[in-house]
């Protein structure tokens, strides 16, 4: 009985000391630190399940002691779209796509008449534009687009890109 409450002790001093351990515990998402006395509203609180020194090495963090750890979130957007990068992803895509030759495929080319495809094949191209460029086009304006160079403009169109 005496050796039991020892390996229950030894397992209870265990579990407490991983509490302990930064790695076990929730760490805040991106920290500041601010000098004032009242905590953090819970609305304004965000956790991470990573732990305390990974999130240290992904962020700059000063402690000062005595003061409060602030939480802040931090959002990023791509670059903004430009006439020459559509056209450079629409190009890209297609020359990802198993059925086009690489080589023969210019801007100006129409899918069906210079580069041999079908209307399933045009529509599985307009899918992958869908995916690429992150918006949906419509059943009756992808019935429209035959050539890399309209769907740059339907793009540039929809984005507001104009140079």
């Amino acid at each position: 009985m005496l050796n039991l409450g020892v390996m229950a002790s030894r397992v209870l001093v265990r579990y407490v000391r991983s509490l302990a351990r930064p790695s076990a515990r929730l760490c805040p998402v991106n920290v500041t630190v601010r000098a004032a006395a009242a905590p953090l509203p819970l609305n304004q609180r965000s956790f991470s399940l990573l732990s305390c020194s990974q999130r240290t090495r992904q962020t700059d963090q000063t402690r000062v002691p005595g003061s409060l750890v602030q939480l802040s979130r931090q959002y990023g957007d791509l670059p903004p779209l430009t006439l020459e990068s559509i056209k450079d992803r629409v190009m890209y895509v297609l020359k990802l796509y198993d059925k086009v030759n690489p080589e023969t495929i210019l801007v100006t080319s129409h899918f069906i008449k210079d580069l041999g495809l079908d209307s399933l094949d045009q529509v599985e191209i307009i899918m992958a534009m869908e995916d690429e460029f992150g918006f949906e086009i419509p059943d009756s304006e992808a019935e429209k687009l035959m050539t890399p160079d309209e769907i740059v403009q339907y793009i540039a169109d929809k984005k507001d890109v104009y140079e």
